[in-house]
């Protein structure tokens, strides 16, 4: 496992790239190598015309275990007692959450066995997750004196407050069906056809026009957290702008003449 890639990669014909978390010995732990190689595919992915829809996945009973806390104990000895180093790596994995919200491409979390702390905010920071319905969830860091704050911003951005809160001040484990009740995740099913089932929803994705997926990305996460005025205003403005490009144009021609259409992604 050392000489192996920590992400394993494979873009298929159709457009979907499948980004697989490759460190079953310490539970794809999102360690600062992780979290650097994380943020460079989302950035190669991002500016890759070839890739349309990113399926971020993992390998073993694990999908994310969230921070190396090893690696993160070992800073204690330097002279600060870990701050500076705590603070880099905090900085690295905001990073790679927020890159995920802002890559062009949607990104789809394919989840199996637990997704515990980072690794919950891992998949409630991409935009769409389906789960086997073994998985489990949770944001464990009350049992060890460690409120997980920085899971709490993208888990608070999925979940009502009160179940947010729950998940937050209990630690306790969510099933992947009670996850999909509260909107953590998608939807749950049975383990032997999740891959199946997140390749349909990645395929169909990919058919549509990669400028519209990447102006309809963008306008959500900027409008949600705007007055309502603010947001039509905002989402009028970019209505406006999205009727003038060719895909709009060719996909409105194409639906009136019915008839496929021809995407240009532009």
């Amino acid at each position: 496992m050392e000489h192996e890639p920590l992400v394993l990669r494979e873009l298929s014909d159709q457009g979907v790239l499948r980004l697989t978390l490759n460190d079953e010995r310490r539970r794809n732990a999102l360690s600062e190598a992780m979290l650097d190689r994380l943020r460079d595919e989302f950035v190669q992915a991002g500016n890759d015309p070839a890739v349309r829809v990113i399926v971020l996945a993992a390998n073993g009973p694990a999908f994310c275990a969230g921070h190396d806390l090893k690696e993160m104990t070992a800073g204690r000895a330097n002279a600060d007692r870990g701050r500076d180093y705590f603070a880099k790596i905090m900085a690295k994995c905001s990073g790679v959450m927020q890159g995920i919200v802002n890559c062009p491409k949607p990104v789809i979390a394919q989840v199996t066995g637990i997704a515990t702390a980072a690794g919950c905010q891992l998949v409630a920071s991409c935009d769409l997750a389906i789960a086997a319905d073994s998985a489990k969830f949770s944001t464990p860091g009350v049992h060890i004196g460690l409120f997980c704050s920085t899971p709490m911003v993208a888990v608070s951005r999925n979940v009502h407050d009160k179940h947010a809160m729950e998940m937050l001040l209990t630690g306790d484990m969510v099933p992947a069906h009670r996850a999909a009740e509260i909107g953590l995740i998608n939807r749950a099913v049975p383990a032997d056809t999740l891959a199946a089932a997140v390749m349909e929803m990645a395929e169909k994705i990919a058919s549509k026009s990669s400028m519209t997926l990447k102006t309809g990305k963008a306008a959500y996460y900027a409008q949600r957290n705007m007055s309502l005025s603010d947001a039509y205003d905002y989402a009028s403005n970019v209505m406006v702008e999205n009727m003038l490009a060719r895909d709009a144009e060719e996909g409105i021609n194409a639906f009136i003449e019915k008839r496929p259409a021809q995407w240009q992604d532009q």
